[in-house]
């Protein structure tokens, strides 16, 4: 095995500045030894100062990458010309990762833009087992046998694959003092599913970009969606309650969580209840909220017309929908079941955000759901341990700030 920086434990190793990316951690398959991974993955806010965390959360033994490079995308899997940087672990080019943990880069000098793809090209020299990753990433990237981690040609990245391997974040340094991000914890609809791929047409995506233009102190976004992923049992992923701290609450500069998930508790036909799911939101806020950050929750969609429904599954999320308009258990509610609900047929999708599936948003629904999102909600202040914040002036929400 190569030698090299052993990855201290993450606690220790918190990047500064803020996430520019990221995507939940899972299985993505099995480790395969000499592969390289050419990973893009798109910014959202632009800053100096870049680093990569690295992933091992669901190995059964430690991951060693000897070679890791960032860089520009250009076309396809090239790079822009003078773009590809070696990337770092504690001065070693070489990183070994232990079971069950990550490990963040050295920081890259100079400037990264925002809204731009990144290439982030690692080598595996003797991967097996379990290999963690983000397995729909609604993103084309590249593979390919050998070394070619520090070219910036495409032509030996003859692979593709739609997952990211071993890489769970990136952060930057924003020029802007007090710059923060937001962390949007879902399911499949946060995960862009059936939106269109190789686009950036995920919600979190929309949001980034109006964020961008905005006044908000808030500009990194986060997408934490799992397809499948549920509030309260795992299943596909860890559950929102099993996996809050990995995904959300260690990354570095969320100031604010956007809480939208539950669809999948309820269509599951497990004897989930109301109160059930109410005490898992309040246990996520309860968390989110002793870390210092706020939380903004979103109502759950319908989803009438797929499947799984049925009318005692609808019952519960309009149970569990009254409960978030009116709790003070967040700092804010956005509305997302009367933007994405048929005026019609309040159970089903308005039919122009449908996707198809009767539960699942189109690029159109994604932008709307996206357009839902007060910026100024998201800016809000407070201590750790405190109870909901008052948010910045200005902010509203779909319904309002809690007061």
């Amino acid at each position: 095995m190569p030698t090299g920086a052993a990855a201290p434990p993450e606690s220790a190793e918190r990047a500064s500045g803020v996430v520019t990316w990221a995507a939940s951690a899972d299985l993505v398959g099995e480790g395969t030894a000499g592969q390289d991974y050419r990973l893009i993955v798109h910014t959202s806010v632009g800053g100096t100062g870049l680093r990569v965390r690295v992933t091992n959360a669901f190995g059964d033994r430690p991951l060693t990458l000897d070679d890791v490079h960032a860089g520009l995308r250009g076309e396809g899997a090239a790079l822009r010309h003078g773009s590809n940087r070696r990337l770092t672990f504690g001065g070693e080019r070489t990183v070994t990762v232990p079971e069950g943990t990550a490990a963040w880069s050295d920081p890259l000098p100079g400037t990264w833009p925002a809204g731009t793809d990144l290439a982030v090209s690692l080598h595996t020299p003797d991967a097996a087992g379990p290999a963690t990753g983000h397995w729909l990433a609604m993103q084309t990237s590249y593979t390919g046998p050998g070394d070619h981690t520090a070219e910036e040609s495409g032509t030996n990245w003859t692979g593709t694959t739609g997952s990211w391997w071993y890489l769970d974040a990136v952060s930057v340094r924003p020029p802007r003092a007090g710059t923060g991000a937001l962390a949007a914890l879902g399911d499949s609809i946060t995960d862009g599913r059936r939106s269109t791929p190789d686009s950036n047409h995920r919600w979190p995506d929309y949001l980034a970009r109006r964020l961008a233009v905005s006044r908000a102190a808030v500009r990194g976004v986060a997408d934490e969606g799992i397809s499948g992923n549920k509030v309260l049992a795992d299943g596909i992923g860890q559950s929102a309650l099993n996996r809050l701290h990995r995904d959300v609450l260690s990354l570095p500069g969320v100031r604010t969580v956007l809480l939208f998930e539950g669809v999948n508790d309820l269509k599951s036909h497990t004897g989930v209840t109301a109160r059930d799911l109410i005490a898992g939101y309040r246990e996520i806020a309860h968390r989110v909220h002793a870390a210092g950050k706020c939380v903004v929750v979103a109502t759950v969609g319908p989803f009438a017309g797929w499947p799984e429904w049925d009318p005692a599954a609808e019952a519960v999320r309009r149970e569990v929908n009254r409960y978030l308009r009116n709790s003070r258990d967040f700092d804010a509610v956005t509305d997302l079941d009367r933007v994405l609900r048929d005026p019609h047929h309040v159970t089903r999708l308005r039919p122009t955000f449908d996707g198809g599936d009767h539960i699942h948003l189109n690029d159109k629904g994604m932008r709307a759901l996206a357009d839902a999102v007060d910026p100024g909600s998201l800016d809000c202040a407070r201590r750790p341990g405190s109870g909901p914040a008052q948010p910045a002036p200005g902010g509203s929400g779909a319904i309002g700030p809690r007061h």
